[in-house]
């Protein structure tokens, strides 16, 4: 039996190992970007909910890219809601100066209401891909 063999139809090499062939495959490079808080949170909400295009995404290689992309996405849009928010409701740096309690009442508000839209928006949303 041959070491190696082409198969046309598929378009792939393989390699006899023992008495069976196995495919020829390597994983692409790809560079290794952080997947966070957002990134993992919406990895468990595929798994479970989306098993299709979880799968899609692993066989195709992209699922890590996928999710980078989606914390590098959750992360700016956190950013801009909150900064949008303090600003909309007067919550600024003379407000931290004299009440530095209110302040951080106001700011962890804010952070929690624009947490719960980047959850509906983006990590829970029905119209991901």
């Amino acid at each position: 039996m041959e070491k190696y063999i082409y198969d046309n139809s598929n378009g792939l090499w393989y390699e006899l190992q023992g008495d069976y062939y196995i495919p020829c495959m390597v994983l692409p490079d790809t560079k290794e970007r952080p997947i966070g808080i957002w990134g993992r949170k919406h990895l468990d909400y595929i798994k479970e909910y989306r098993p299709v295009l979880y799968t899609d995404l692993v066989l195709g290689c992209k699922l890590h890219s996928y999710l980078a992309d989606i914390d590098a996405q959750a992360n700016a849009k956190l950013a801009l809601l909150t900064k949008q928010m303090a600003q909309k409701e007067g919550i600024n740096e003379l407000l931290k100066a004299q009440d530095q309690m209110a302040w951080v009442r106001a700011m962890n508000n804010i952070r929690n209401r624009a947490e719960e839209i980047v959850l509906k928006e983006l990590i829970y949303g029905e119209d991901m891909v």
